[in-house]
């Protein structure tokens, strides 16, 4: 596996994809690293789906390249060594049964059936694996499909909402797994629209819109940055801890008749400084952005259906 994480990168450059009239790709540039996930997150129709199907090779660029561990998917000699891909749960043989489902895909890549039944365990499929894949619940295609996706052992996993049928046990399970196996230096794409679970599980993030990144960097910066230094305070005397923020140059905004939005200042400042002042607080609190705040706010004008009229569509 050591010799495998070297190649544990995507690399998007310059992808420009048209489908008609419609600018699908427009320059995407972005970089998937190894020991990480990253969160790849954008409005219906802002090209998630086009990036993944080049980068496996199902379209075809106008212009640009996407690489797996340096090379083009249709080099891979056998591709799900390299890289693995839950892009459809629902694209199975429902008369199958799952194990069989697994076997025919292992077949074609020159793998055993123990490595089959490897997987099954891998993702919790033990009990249901010879039965009809046509009976399964979404969530357990969804395991069925990442089951699929870790036949090759890759170091690279892209998978298009996972979560999607997903029990909170399931989600639960998924959100180790994913964490487990980055920690092992695989570089995993993430595409889903569920924010909170993307928030507590991803360490980069590609925000894209129409196209084109609009942001790209660690959770942790893009929520820092959206947070900016808001300082929620929780005070009987609203007079008096004005007066004394203002002495103190932070600016103080009434929110009821017993808070105050403070900036300009960090929550640690606005303690020493009614300490000072002898004004009674019973709370103070740094407001912290969320990943779904930061996402609302970037991509407020790039998505495909808003209130009050239609955007232009992009596959």
């Amino acid at each position: 596996m050591d010799k495998q994480m070297s190649d544990a990168t995507i690399e998007v450059s310059g992808l420009r994809k048209r489908f008609g009239s419609t600018q699908a790709l427009d320059h995407m540039t972005f970089t998937v690293g190894p020991g990480r996930i990253t969160a790849f997150v954008g409005p219906n129709g802002a090209g998630k789906s086009t990036t993944i199907r080049v980068i496996l090779g199902l379209d075809a660029p106008d212009q640009g390249h996407a690489l797996v561990g340096g090379q083009r998917y249709q080099q891979l000699r056998h591709p799900l060594r390299h890289v693995g891909a839950l892009v459809d749960a629902d694209s199975l043989q429902p008369s199958r049964t799952g194990r069989n489902h697994l076997l025919w895909m292992a077949r074609s890549q020159k793998m055993t059936a123990g490595r089959v039944d490897e997987v099954i365990d891998l993702v919790g499929l033990p009990s249901a694996a010879r039965r009809k894949a046509g009976g399964f619940s979404l969530g357990m295609r969804q395991r069925l499909g990442i089951a699929a996706a870790m036949l090759g052992d890759p170091p690279v996993l892209i998978l298009d909402e996972p979560f999607n049928g997903m029990d909170p046990e399931g989600i639960i399970w998924i959100r180790r797994f994913l964490r487990s196996l980055a920690a092992e230096g695989r570089a995993i794409l993430v595409s889903s629209h569920l924010m909170g679970e993307l928030q507590d599980m991803a360490d980069h993030v590609v925000v894209i819109g129409r196209g084109r990144v609009l942001a790209d960097a660690t959770v942790e910066d893009l929520v820092a940055r959206a947070s900016g230094d808001q300082v929620l305070l929780r005070t009987p005397s609203l007079t008096e801890a004005t007066k004394a923020l203002k002495r103190a140059r932070a600016v103080a905004t009434v929110i009821d008749t017993n808070t105050l939005a403070v900036s300009g200042i960090g929550a640690q400042r606005v303690v020493e400084v009614l300490g000072q002042a002898g004004v009674a607080f019973s709370e103070v609190t740094a407001q912290r952005a969320t990943l779904e705040d930061v996402y609302l706010q970037l991509t407020g004008g790039a998505a495909e259906f808003q209130a009050g009229g239609n955007r232009e569509a992009q596959r």
